[in-house]
């Protein structure tokens, strides 16, 4: 087994500990996809905000196969469909990038995955992928949480070598339950309180409860680095780190809110046996079988 370079849910006192990986693998930024600009500012706060890199025809198309999706009786019976707690809307449909052939190719697409191979710095798969959809009214919260967390303990994932792409399909205005981070957060990991139950993800993708920081932690992370929130219009493109503490509020207007969301991890960094003492989470939550690198290509879809 492998050193456990980020242990969590081993004690019963919450620890801070410092990252150990780089947040931005490559160094030679002329080189990069976008600006390097844009790319230090990743490196900064641990996550960017990219305004209109799909066109509205590209959404609306995007949108219309999310629609479809939402109203097929063998999505919401796969397995694969994750239900709101309280009312049974769905809202995440996993593994996309297996099973629909347009969602799999926005994983290739070059616009979002040539970046994210630059900022791991090397080949990458897609370790998880999602359909995320946020109903208005009655659209939960989503509790403050590193995402590593859960990936190390629960997955397997050795390294701090990950990141995640969101597509945005709707405008996610302030108001409509949009992602909030922590900036900066990602350079600080939590060690949290608390045994992982068998199963454990079954609730946690509804509800998360165990592998979520105590208050103390989340009130000086929010102290030191703030609070911001990833507003942008419709075909906007939202990246963030691993491992920085992010959550959402619930959604009480009208406006619904959905996107399509990718995570990219380093085909090097593929995930072993889980750092905890429960059989690791299914295939279609985590990608266990193939981590052969993507196939990184422009995309038309038009």
């Amino acid at each position: 087994m492998q050193t456990d370079l980020y242990p969590s849910r081993q004690a019963s006192e919450p620890r801070w500990q410092e990252r150990l990986d780089p947040v931005v693998h490559r160094t030679d930024l002329e080189n990069a996809p976008i600006a390097a600009e844009l790319i230090e500012r990743f490196e900064r706060d641990g996550y960017l905000v990219l305004p209109n890199v799909f066109s509205a025809e590209e959404v609306a198309l995007l949108r219309r196969e999310l629609q479809r999706m939402l109203s097929d009786p063998a999505v919401t019976a796969s397995g694969k469909a994750i239900q709101e707690p309280d009312s049974g809307a769905v809202r995440s449909v996993f593994e996309i990038h297996r099973d629909n052939p347009l969602f799999a190719r926005v994983a290739r697409d070059q616009r979002i995955a040539g970046i994210a191979r630059f900022i791991l710095g090397g080949d990458i798969y897609v370790h998880q992928s999602r359909l995320n959809f946020k109903p208005g009214f009655d659209g939960k919260e989503f509790y403050w949480h590193s995402d590593f967390e859960t990936w190390h303990v629960e997955d397997g994932m050795p390294r701090m070598q990950a990141l995640s792409c969101s597509v945005l399909l709707t405008d996610n205005h302030s108001y409509n339950g949009p992602l909030l981070l922590m900036p900066g957060s990602h350079r600080h990991y939590i060690h949290c309180v608390g045994a992982t139950p068998e199963n454990h993800y079954a609730q946690s993708l509804r509800r998360q409860e165990v592998g979520v920081p105590d208050q103390a932690s989340l009130s000086e992370l929010a102290a030191r680095h703030g609070i911001a929130t990833a507003t942008a219009p419709a075909g906007s493109v939202v990246l963030f780190d691993c491992n920085i503490m992010h959550g959402s509020n619930g959604n009480i207007t009208p406006d619904a809110r959905s996107n399509l969301f990718y995570v990219y991890n380093r085909v090097s960094n593929a995930v072993q046996a889980p750092f905890c003492e429960q059989a690791p989470r299914p295939a279609f939550v985590a990608e266990r079988r193939d981590f052969r690198a993507l196939d990184i290509q422009p995309q038309q879809y038009l």
